[in-house]
């Protein structure tokens, strides 16, 4: 403590160090989950399974999300950051060499052993983001550091959708040399994620040696309170909005999923050989969604327009989603690369409004607990619209598939529409509700004005 009973705050330099190193077993965690599908022909081939088969290698990503992450969660609040970030590294690092052991045909069950447990790995880094973010930075670098952090997800999806193609092209009649370019693929993928785990053990701390602002002090010097994850869910079922969010953001980011999952699929089908710009239109995808989420997240900071903003992009999401549809087999790849990229540019921005919204109509339940149901009810969504829209892409079409997701979202465009917003968190944040003033420890007497600001910097 500095005098006067202050605590005093300073930035670490090792925070800059700890968000690079997450960022970057965060991207390797998204390129294993989409380096099957979009090469899904290819692995059909060489390990002599079906499409749904290599499907699951995606979807188990979604199987393992689903009961794991209140665990994770739990392990995050009670055993820390530290913990939490060597499972997550450690396991993305085992997942990665196992496959290296699924280099023959055959050996399908080895390698979906493997995407397993890189599943489980995902648990243990989905949640870290808005952690790191608040432990190790300040005030007036929370949402950066945060994006940041979660862009590295979405970097490494998009480079999930261009590098594989370009190092296993499709040699059917060749499959020694098939097995040797994907050995390429997966010894390269376990020597980087071995390296960020060992990184992460050596710059990975539990919390800077000062805290970075404010509410972070008043948090280190509370005492740690019984919380209920079994209460805030009942909570939260209770809140009819929420349960409506809950259902049209599980509908989105599922159909979201299933597209990116089904991707070469559907590309394939119309434009044979294009295995390389089938995964062009992939990170064209993820890109224009990185581009959205920036833009509606900025858009959001500056109206505070929730249910408006998040009911539009929906409604543009559905239209986006026709228009693909209906051009995809008109042979032009350029009409599938521009009507890829709006639709990821609305699907992907969504995922942002989804959160923060979620956090305005449930607050003050915990943040981490209403995104952890909100990522479970996409996770769920997911496994059934991939297997439906599999299913209906092999046996009909591509467009029946589709057409089958833009029911839904139409569903979701509803369910969106009967929210009733209720900015808890804005208008505690504005004032309008008063605060406890004695939640707040101190060693010292100080004045009035500096324990409200401590109180709202918490906030």
């Amino acid at each position: 403590s500095a005098g006067g009973g202050r605590v005093e705050t300073r930035l670490s330099r090792r925070r800059l160090a700890v968000l690079a190193i997450f960022s970057c077993y965060s991207l390797v965690n998204a390129f294993q989950w989409i380096q099957y599908s979009i090469l899904s022909n290819v692995f059909a081939t060489f390990y002599g399974v079906s499409f749904t088969q290599i499907d699951w290698l995606s979807m188990v990503y979604m199987v393992a999300y689903v009961p794991l992450i209140l665990p994770a969660t739990w392990l995050l609040d009670t055993r820390g950051l530290r913990l939490t970030a060597l499972l997550g590294s450690g396991l993305n690092g085992l997942g990665a060499w196992l496959k290296c052991a699924s280099l023959a045909p055959g050996r399908y069950p080895i390698t979906l052993a493997a995407q397993a447990v890189c599943a489980v790995a995902q648990v243990f880094i989905l949640g870290l983001p808005s952690r790191i973010a608040s432990v190790w930075f300040g005030p007036t670098e929370v949402s950066t550091a945060c994006a940041v952090a979660v862009l590295g997800n979405q970097l490494g999806t998009a480079i999930g959708f261009l590098l594989p193609p370009v190092l296993v092209p499709n040699t059917p009649d060749n499959t020694d040399l098939m097995a040797h370019n994907i050995s390429i693929m997966f010894y390269g993928t376990a020597i980087v994620s071995t390296l960020l785990f060992f990184l992460t053990g050596v710059v990975f701390e539990e919390k800077p040696k000062y805290p970075p602002s404010h509410s972070q002090a008043v948090l280190q010097t509370m005492p740690p309170e019984d919380y209920s994850y079994k209460q805030s869910i009942i909570n939260l079922f209770k809140n009819i909005p929420f349960v409506l969010l809950l259902i049209s953001y599980g509908i989105m980011t599922g159909a979201f999923y299933s597209v990116s999952t089904l991707l070469n699929q559907m590309i394939v089908t119309h434009y044979k050989g294009e295995e390389v710009n089938a995964g062009r239109i992939g990170l064209t995808l993820v890109v224009a969604g990185m581009v959205g989420s920036i833009i509606c997240g900025l858009w959001l900071d500056y109206t505070k327009t929730y249910k408006q903003t998040t009911l539009i992009v929906y409604i543009l999401s559905f239209i986006g989603l026709l228009v693909f549809t209906f051009t995809l087999d008109l042979g032009y790849l350029i009409v599938v690369f521009v009507t890829g990229g709006v639709l990821g540019f609305f699907m992907t921005g969504y995922l942002p409004l989804g959160f923060e919204f979620a956090v305005e109509i449930t607050y003050p339940e915990s943040e981490g607990t209403s995104s952890g149901l909100l990522n479970a009810s996409a996770q769920i969504f997911g496994i059934v619209f991939t297997l439906v829209q599999g299913k209906l892409t092999t046996d009909y079409s591509p467009r029946a598939g589709n057409l089958f997701l833009c029911a839904w979202i139409f569903v979701g465009i509803i369910l969106t529409a009967l929210i009733k917003s209720d900015l808890r968190r804005h208008n505690v944040n504005s004032g309008i509700m008063n605060l406890d003033v004695k939640a707040v420890p101190v060693d010292s007497p100080v004045e009035p004005e500096s324990t409200t600001l401590k109180i709202q910097s918490a906030l």
